[in-house]
């Protein structure tokens, strides 16, 4: 069973201020409310302490997971159907639905007026199975290490959902087989009816006025789309710091393509 969904270990979290419930604009509102908290509102666990080993870096940070009150309240309706007929053994299929993002406080963030923060999209291939046809794993390794080093740390924001660009795995797959026949990583993608990035930063910017509020902070990113998104929510007041690392002749070709469609990379950047 999924004891995050028992009503009595909800309780407890509540009373423990593990579990809470902010909004569009990152305020805390009542978690029990039922009605009228917006199809913007974000649940949040934590903080978990989680340590961490990835090359580079060996640390431990705050785990904070997050969902959207509206899907996380369709599973939880889901849930009480399946055990009310006793259908225990179909609790995995209430997984797919929920898209849970990450929140990686590291350190002591709120000590420091300008903190460093990474917005990272989840990628499988890369971040978990080592793969070098993108540098999202040295990415997310490297800024973990990065925000370690900073005198209070900073803030790592883990989006799920992101997988290719926001294709998902399976469309991805397809893609990496035309990028083999010769095309781009954006034409593979209009070459299946997709758009060239189709990620939604909506629930990365809650989560941000959240944990850094107003002030200003610095975003590892290469990506202008990622700031413009993040400024639409009201993020204004960003420093971008590049952020390359992991180049390799896997990816080189994946990379200048990104170069193209407008990634803030030199061309001794991809060279490196």
């Amino acid at each position: 069973m999924f004891t995050y969904l028992n009503p009595a270990v909800r309780e407890k979290l509540i009373a423990d201020k593990k579990l809470i419930r902010i909004n569009a604009e990152g305020e805390r509102i009542d978690v029990d409310l039922a009605e009228h908290v917006g199809p913007l509102a974000i649940n949040l666990l934590g903080p978990i302490p989680l340590p961490m080993s990835l090359p580079g870096v060996t640390t431990t940070v705050q785990w904070y997971a997050a969902v959207r009150s509206t899907e996380l309240n369709q599973v939880e309706g889901l849930a009480r159907d399946l055990r009310a007929r006793g259908g225990q053994h179909l609790f995995s299929h209430l997984v797919s639905p929920l898209a849970v993002n990450s929140v990686l406080v590291i350190g002591d963030p709120q000590q420091q007026s300008n903190p460093l923060v990474r917005v990272h999209s989840n990628c499988l291939t890369g971040d978990v199975f080592g793969s070098m046809r993108c540098e999202c794993g040295p990415q997310l390794a490297s800024a973990i290490a990065r925000i370690s080093t900073e005198p209070n740390g900073g803030y790592l924001v883990y989006m799920a959902g992101h997988e290719g660009r926001g294709i998902g795995l399976w469309a991805k797959a397809a893609t990496y087989l035309l990028q083999d026949a010769g095309e781009d990583t954006y034409q593979a993608n209009r070459s299946l009816g997709l758009p060239d990035d189709s990620r939604d930063f909506t629930d990365a910017a809650i989560l941000l006025k959240y944990f850094v509020g107003e002030q200003p902070f610095r975003l590892l990113t290469n990506n202008p789309k990622k700031v413009t998104d993040l400024n639409e929510h009201g993020l204004t007041q960003i420093e971008t710091i590049k952020h390359v690392t992991g180049i390799s002749d896997w990816n080189r070709r994946y990379l200048q393509a990104k170069q193209e469609w407008g990634h803030r990379l030199a061309d001794e950047d991809i060279q490196t």
